[in-house]
């Protein structure tokens, strides 16, 4: 078989990451140190004031301007090692940061992290939303399509990952020797399409490009496609709803081609860990001294801040296409109350089969599984999913 194409953008440089590792270190970590310190002063001097009656006296005015000066250098530095990578990466020289495994995890990483950030400040670091094969990404035409895919089949099964993943997710346990889901539905007639995209982007923004991608792929694909099942772990299930609100509002033919979604572990009603860090982060800012810290949380990408709350019943499901949804709990059983409170980690039961408090649910005929004693990325080639994927896709 021949190699498979992949689009020749050298794509971000190791240098780049670098360039964003000083301007972290700055902004998250000197300046956090800083403000903090400069809070705890005047905590201990306002107090010693108060009982003294005085001014800044000279212990604390030499203080202040040792620890500024300490502070202001370090930053200078940083923005000045910052800016001399990026010029130096703007040349083109230096090993590409996702050549290498590890390199394309952390790029996976820092653009859940930050992804929003990144595209409007750093846009050669941000991922685009991108059909993906043997580490690259594939060109979605008639010519990349059909060399990528020379089996190609009339049934397409695309899967997306969660937040802060990449399409190498769902090689999860492959070097254990466990089958991946791509392997056992290609093994039935599916085509399996892998995706990479920026889960630092708002849900429905990164909708919009789903949308978009999945038009010009059923158009380019190298066969006449009829059936689509689309799969999302955890994060990926919530853009999967979010495209197919942004196709009821804009009608596309592949809409009517999805006959199943799965989606796996997806907090549907929000997640409580993205709940803490907010709640973390305003109760931080009450006090000078650990407002800075605040600010660290604050970084956190539109596609964190999204998973609070999920997406509620103004996204309807798919009109022709049955849902099916998988949720996991660290217990055995989903009734015990580590599974109802903690569920796997990250997601609870309710969240992921989509009903509330009140027993209202976003989808009133899904199927449902439940997976116990495992966590939210155990759900990712397990065998009760293969089963229930074999079922559910025949």
């Amino acid at each position: 078989m021949s190699p498979v194409p992949v689009t020749p953008a050298p794509g971000p440089s190791v240098l780049d990451a670098a360039s964003l590792l000083c301007e972290v270190a700055d902004e998250l970590v000197v300046r956090s140190v800083r403000d903090t310190h400069v809070a705890v002063l005047d905590r201990v001097h306002g107090i010693g004031r108060a009982v003294t009656h005085g001014g800044p006296g000279v212990v604390e005015r030499a203080h202040r301007g040792i620890a500024g000066g300490i502070y202001g250098g370090l930053s200078a530095g940083l923005r000045a090692a910052s800016t001399g990578l990026d010029r130096v990466a703007a040349t083109g020289v230096g090993p590409r940061l996702e050549s290498r495994p590890e390199g394309r995890f952390l790029s996976a990483a820092v653009n859940g992290l930050i992804g929003d950030r990144l595209l409007r400040e750093r846009p050669q670091m941000a991922i685009p939303l991108a059909v993906r094969r043997d580490g690259g990404d594939v060109e979605v035409d008639e010519a990349g399509l059909s060399a990528a895919f020379p089996d190609a089949t009339g049934r397409l099964v695309v899967f997306l990952h969660g937040l802060c993943e990449d399409d190498s997710y769902w090689d999860r346990g492959r070097d254990e020797g466990r089958q991946t889901y791509p392997e056992a539905l290609a093994a039935t007639g599916w085509t399996p399409i892998v995706l990479r995209a920026n889960t630092g982007l708002p849900l429905r923004e990164n909708g919009v490009a789903m949308t978009a991608l999945l038009q010009r792929l059923v158009e380019a694909w190298p066969v006449p496609v009829t059936r689509i099942a689309l799969v999302g772990h955890s994060m990926g299930g919530l853009v999967i709803r979010a495209a197919g609100a942004v196709a009821a509002d804009h009608p596309q033919p592949w809409t009517g081609l999805v006959s199943d979604v799965v989606t796996l572990g997806t907090p549907h009603l929000g997640a409580p860990v993205a709940k803490g860090v907010g709640h973390g982060s305003r109760g931080l800012g009450l006090l000078p001294e650990t407002a800075a810290f605040g600010r660290i949380l604050d970084w956190r990408s539109s596609g964190v801040h999204d998973l609070v709350a999920g997406l509620t019943d103004d996204v309807p499901p798919l009109p022709h296409a049955r849902y099916h949804l998988v949720a996991a709990t660290l217990s055995e059983s989903e009734g015990h109350p580590v599974g109802r409170f903690v569920g796997d980690l990250l997601v609870r039961p309710r969240s992921a089969y989509g009903r509330d408090a009140r027993g209202r649910t976003l989808f009133p005929d899904a199927d449902v599984l439940h997976v116990g004693r495992t966590d939210h990325w155990g759900l990712l080639n397990h065998p009760d999913v293969h089963g229930a994927l074999a079922t559910w896709l025949s």
